[in-house]
């Protein structure tokens, strides 16, 4: 049986209310769901970091025979290790911030310096991603000399990051919006 429309602003509003709820709940679990990858795959990136750095001083001190592709490899997971943890950074507000401004202010000027400031992050997270995407292309064709692969993994992270970035920042201007907090990834 199909509901009869109503013309009471109270129904329509709630109803239209309740319709957006469900979508923006889900792009914060989603958001969650990434920034908890990201760590994830941080921490392995991190464990094969170290054992790509342990390889390569057993090697030069030990054995006397260094790989060649150890430091390369290091210098490569690095890369992802610090870009994925910076995204996971914004999301989870771990990065630094000057609140006295903000907190001399009055609550609806604060939340609207809170929105700019996210609008400014999501704009260099825009930037950033496509900046490095724009780079990623321009050398893929180069290789890496000791991993034989193509010099835009090197390039890859900070775009996967500046992505990732505008997405948690729209994810924080939604949070205000509605009045509420982003839960960090890690509880």
């Amino acid at each position: 049986m199909l509901a009869t429309p109503t013309n009471d602003p109270d129904v329509t509003a709630g109803g239209r209310a309740q319709a957006l709820a469900a979508p923006l709940d889900a792009y914060t679990r989603g958001c969650a769901w990434l920034a908890r990858m990201c760590m994830w795959t941080s921490v392995f990136g991190l464990v094969c970091l170290i054992i790509a750095v342990t390889l390569q001083i057993v090697g030069r001190h030990v054995l006397n025979n260094t790989p060649t592709w150890a430091e390369s490899l290091a210098l490569l997971l690095v890369l992802y290790v610090t870009m994925l943890g910076a995204a996971v950074g914004v999301r989870d507000a771990g990065h630094i911030g000057f609140e006295s401004l903000q907190d001399a202010l009055p609550a609806t000027a604060q939340r609207r310096l809170r929105i700019f400031i996210h609008l400014l992050v999501l704009l260099f997270g825009v930037l950033m991603a496509w900046n490095c995407a724009m780079l990623a292309e321009s050398v893929a064709a180069y290789k890496i000399p000791n991993l034989g692969i193509s010099n835009a993994w090197k390039y890859i992270p900070a775009t996967l990051s500046g992505t990732l970035i505008a997405l948690f920042s729209i994810e924080h201007i939604i949070a205000i919006l509605r009045n509420q907090k982003v839960v960090p990834a890690w509880r």
